[in-house]
């Protein structure tokens, strides 16, 4: 048990899945630095953030501010291209609003498909801005990736999901190679800020391929392997593998001067 306060869900949009829980520690130190949570699920319906909610508590013991985030889904009117990438980032920006939050000092963390939407977060800023004058006001110092998509095109050639990919962006890579280029991290390598990509070496679901490739074209992409690590043992709370996300999250946001 913990004595955390409680984690409002707080719209950052108009849409019911346009929400996010605000996990705050107990501690003294408002605003508090912040970790952005990104669920997987493959960008479809049928997972919530609820997978999420024990890393944020984990981490709000830590003394961080956590912003569990959910988004509209492929299944979900809006979901997809573009409207998943709109609540991203619409869900960061809305943490200018929040008084709690450092927005100096922001990581993004996400599993599976919630870990390439964290990665895609750090380089949406090189998009073309939807309204003249309109950029990032929140932009992530650190991204995690467990057991991340990093390669849009790849995974697609890979039939990662049987077809999520194709279902997220509305086709292959060779009827909507824009949207490919504009929605995959790999493509933008390097992201221009550090990553850490924690990939089990007994994934099934999201070969282990996906952190290595990505991290080779960028040298501040480190790979952890976590020998014997399944799909979704990155993302228990009591495996090492989140201890050590977790132990550099804090390090980067709350030690590092």
């Amino acid at each position: 048990m913990t004595d955390l306060p409680p984690a409002p869900c707080i719209a950052y949009g108009d849409h019911p899945d346009q929400v996010a829980n605000l996990h705050l520690p107990s501690t003294a130190g408002k605003p508090w630095p912040c970790v952005v949570l990104f669920h997987g699920g493959f960008w479809r319906t049928g997972w919530d953030r609820t997978l999420m909610t024990p890393l944020a508590v984990d981490l709000a013991v830590r003394g961080l501010a956590v912003w569990n985030v959910e988004y509209r889904r492929v299944g979900q009117e809006g979901g997809g291209w573009p409207g998943t990438f709109e609540d991203v980032a619409a869900a960061i920006e809305y943490l200018a609003c929040l008084d709690e939050v450092d927005t100096a000092r922001v990581a993004t963390c996400g599993h599976s498909a919630g870990g390439h939407l964290a990665l895609w977060l750090a380089v949406r800023d090189r998009l073309p801005p939807r309204s003249p004058g309109e950029g990032p006001r929140v932009q992530p110092t650190l991204v995690v990736a467990q057991a991340g998509v990093c390669d849009l095109e790849r995974a697609s050639h890979d039939n990662l999901g049987r077809g999520a990919v194709a279902d997220l962006l509305g086709g292959s890579p060779g009827e909507v190679p824009d949207r490919y280029a504009a929605a995959s991290p790999s493509a933008f390598t390097p992201l221009g800020v550090p990553q850490l990509l924690i990939h089990g070496t007994e994934d099934v679901i999201v070969p282990v391929s996906q952190s290595l490739l990505h991290a080779s074209g960028d040298p501040e992409a480190e790979v952890v392997e976590v020998d014997g690590a399944d799909h979704f043992d990155v993302i228990d709370p009591a495996h090492d593998a989140w201890r050590l996300v977790a132990r550099r999250l804090v390090e980067k946001l709350v030690e590092t001067p």
